[in-house]
């Protein structure tokens, strides 16, 4: 087994079972990518057994920090079996589900959706690429799935050195005649089509399951008829505005396709698509222009993509995330909801409660806030990894 050491200090996050190291922090040693290592410290001690990872700024990623462990098949069955049978326990509902989230899970660089009887994974390390046979054919064993389509075209794989790679992955002979890509699952009392293949992430943003959930109880409760969903996708958020009773959902992306989509998934919970607008713009001008016209709504979701996936870009997506929240504060009527979320690594839960607020400032409104949210559930943050907790929301009342 080859060894890495580390620089005298450098041990204390791996003390506290931080599953990351960062190439400043080694001193020696060197491994093929992915390749299993033994990390210690200055002085010898073992550290972890860990994924080396040799054109990474995170050069190791912890698998275990039991020296009498060993990093082997059993190893990684033991690891997505004490997943999967969390997600067991766990109040979800639907049958589309996250089963393994990346280092909450003691798997770094892998993530595995859960969408009726097909998975949908993601291998966005060079440890978990390195196991991707192994774990690829586990899961289908462990789930009784038949089909796992891999989704490891992520931006992140670049600087792990990776190539992007998407398809089919495995298959069961069950599942070998099957090449649909577009699925449909329920969630709480609707139903959602998504594409594995072409989707976002996985094909679907499974994390904000349970706060369209919420949105769906705050409109019946607020009485909201006018809504706007902003960088809706497919429309989870505006399925869930009509069920919640409002009669008028505007939905804004600027992807065509995933516009259409959100029209069918309108159709496909037998809700009238005369009371929708699906509108192919540029989110930020289309607040913008509305505002000038004078127009007001009753709630607003703004879900954006990913305007910090580091702490260095934080300065700039603040200013991007202060001028929508802005914008919607100032489109919303008195006593509207705003529902606003950031998935952004780089954005901390306080920093994003500063730049509402500060938006609020600006637009010269007051507001209650009445709920903060996160993912869902089955994507767990541990208390040793507080960098999992990627998606934070707040739920505005303006007043």
């Amino acid at each position: 087994m080859k060894k890495i050491k580390l620089r005298e200090g450098r041990e204390r996050s791996l003390l506290r079972r931080h599953p990351w190291v960062f190439a400043g922090s080694v001193v020696s040693g060197k491994a093929d990518a992915g390749e299993t290592v033994r990390v210690e410290s200055d002085e010898g001690k073992f550290l972890a057994w860990a994924a080396y990872s040799p054109e990474s700024t995170i050069r190791l990623r912890a698998w275990s920090f039991d020296e009498h462990e060993r990093i082997d098949r059993a190893f990684f069955e033991r690891r997505l079996r004490t997943a999967i049978a969390l997600r067991d326990c766990l109040p979800i509902a639907s049958d589309g589900r996250r089963l393994v989230h990346g280092e909450a899970d003691g798997l770094p660089g892998l993530v595995v959706d859960q969408y009726g009887n097909t998975l949908s994974a993601q291998f966005l390390a060079t440890g978990a690429e390195r196991w991707k046979p192994v774990i690829a054919e586990l899961l289908l064993q462990i789930t009784g799935c038949s089909r796992l389509y891999e989704r490891s075209d992520a931006s992140v794989r670049e600087l792990e050195g990776l190539p992007h790679a998407s398809g089919w992955l495995r298959r069961t002979p069950a599942g070998e005649a099957d090449d649909n890509s577009s699925l449909v699952i329920h969630e709480h009392d609707w139903r959602l089509q998504l594409d594995v293949a072409l989707g976002h992430k996985t094909g679907f943003y499974l994390d904000q399951r349970d706060n369209r959930a919420r949105f769906a109880e705050l409109v019946a409760h607020f009485g909201a008829q006018r809504v706007l969903n902003c960088y809706c996708y497919t429309g989870g958020f505006t399925v869930a505005g009509l069920k919640g009773g409002a009669t008028q959902v505007t939905s804004v992306d600027s992807s065509g396709p995933a516009l259409e989509m959100a029209r069918a998934n309108v159709r496909l919970n037998g809700l009238d698509d005369s009371q929708c607008a699906f509108v192919d713009a540029d989110v930020n001008k289309y607040l913008r222009e509305h505002k000038a016209a004078g127009h007001r709504f009753d709630a607003i979701v703004l879900d954006p993509p990913k305007f910090a996936p580091t702490a260095a870009a934080a300065d700039r997506a603040a200013r991007a995330y202060k001028d929508i929240n802005r914008l919607a504060l100032e489109l919303l009527e008195p006593g509207g909801l705003l529902f606003t979320f950031s998935c952004s690594g780089g954005i901390s839960a306080d920093l994003f409660h500063k730049i509402v607020a500060g938006a609020g400032m600006d637009a010269g409104v007051n507001g209650i806030l009445l709920d903060r949210l996160s993912g869902a559930c089955d994507h767990p943050t541990t208390i040793e990894f507080p960098e999992g907790e990627y998606l934070k929301g707040l739920v505005i009342v303006k007043s």
